[in-house]
């Protein structure tokens, strides 16, 4: 029997953009996996269909990240330089003045990045930081690029400042599947990124909130992770999905590296279960070839992290992306591609 006769067509349904908002629709896991299952022609091609329902398949968004304050975190994340748990090169630094702030987000309009993301490796901002932080998002903002930022963890009242600020969007991972979370981080709960994320919503910012692939996890905890995402209600505006890039020091420096046709299912099974979020080709693009990009992109991503670096990991440089994207005939929303 064809793997395709083991979805349901509740599962078929739901992969269609959704009619009645009123009405939440909900994923399965088993319902998730069995698009993993999928031939991988069909499950490409299935993607594609419910991206052109709902986007331009030749126009992408650039975003570009920048770290505002590098690391000494306090979180035990096994992926990340950044935490002062772990031996890495990364040297510990103090939140990066405005004005540097400003420059980079000029050079990345120029560019042609239409969303500037500012992290800062922290547990959660001190009320001290609020301030300078939610200046940094009103000056970048008045530049006329959209603003993003992932902080840690906020409680309702910073996000709710955040959004006073003028903040568009706010990034917090969940990562991976509640079950694997426990092998990845110790210091923060899984309920506790949920509850940022409510505290985010409830204060009427955009959901920026995806995960990472290629830390060990099976394909059942990769479903599992689309599902949460897909489950949230409303699914986020932006989902990111990285592949790990491991870094030594840190726990998984030795991972095996995913499967890239298992990455490109990832894409393409996020953009069926959300089929008008932004899936964002994130941290892990330096290793992947132009071929597996592409293929990306004919899978649903439709948004990439573009710059040189993203936080503290490598990121192919501008022109090469500019010369993939031209040979893809691929037009860069909100901006101009010449």
């Amino acid at each position: 029997m064809s793997t395709i006769a083991t979805i349901s067509p509740d599962a078929l349904r739901r992969s269609a953009p959704r009619s009645q908002p009123e009405r939440p629709q909900r994923w399965r896991v088993e319902d998730v996996e069995a698009l993993f299952a999928l031939p991988f022609m069909e499950l490409v091609f299935r993607a594609q269909q419910v991206h052109r329902e709902n986007f331009d398949p030749n126009e992408i968004q650039l975003s570009t990240l920048l770290s505002i304050k590098t690391g000494g975190c306090a979180e035990d994340c096994g992926y990340c330089s950044q935490s002062a748990h772990f031996d890495t090169d990364v040297q510990a630094g103090k939140l990066m003045p405005l004005d540097e702030v400003l420059e980079a987000a000029q050079a990345a309009k120029a560019q042609g990045a239409t969303r500037f993301c500012m992290g800062a490796a922290w547990r959660s901002p001190k009320a001290r930081d609020m301030e300078r932080v939610s200046t940094m998002v009103r000056e970048v903002k008045a530049m006329g690029l959209e603003t993003c930022m992932t902080l840690g963890m906020l409680d309702a009242g910073q996000a709710k400042t955040l959004k006073d600020a003028g903040l568009d969007y706010y990034n917090h991972n969940l990562d991976t599947a509640p079950e694997y979370y426990g092998r990845i981080i110790s210091t923060r709960t899984y309920q506790d990124r949920l509850d940022t994320l409510d505290n985010v919503r409830g204060a009427g910012i955009n959901v920026c909130s995806g995960g990472i692939v290629g830390m060990g996890e099976s394909r059942t905890h990769r479903a599992a992770l689309i599902a949460q995402l897909a489950n949230l209600e409303p699914y986020p505006e932006s989902v990111p999905i990285n592949n790990l890039v491991p870094i030594e020091g840190t726990p998984l420096a030795g991972t095996e590296p995913i499967d890239p046709f298992e990455f490109v299912r990832t894409i393409a099974v996020a953009r069926i279960t959300m089929p008008r979020t932004m899936v964002r080709l994130s941290a892990g693009r330096e290793v992947m070839d132009e071929a597996q990009q592409a293929l990306c992109f004919m899978a649903g991503a439709n948004s990439m992290f573009y710059g040189d670096r993203l936080l503290t990991t490598p990121n192919p440089q501008t022109g090469r992306d500019r010369s993939l994207l031209e040979r893809l005939d691929m037009r860069i929303q909100g901006a101009d591609a010449a």
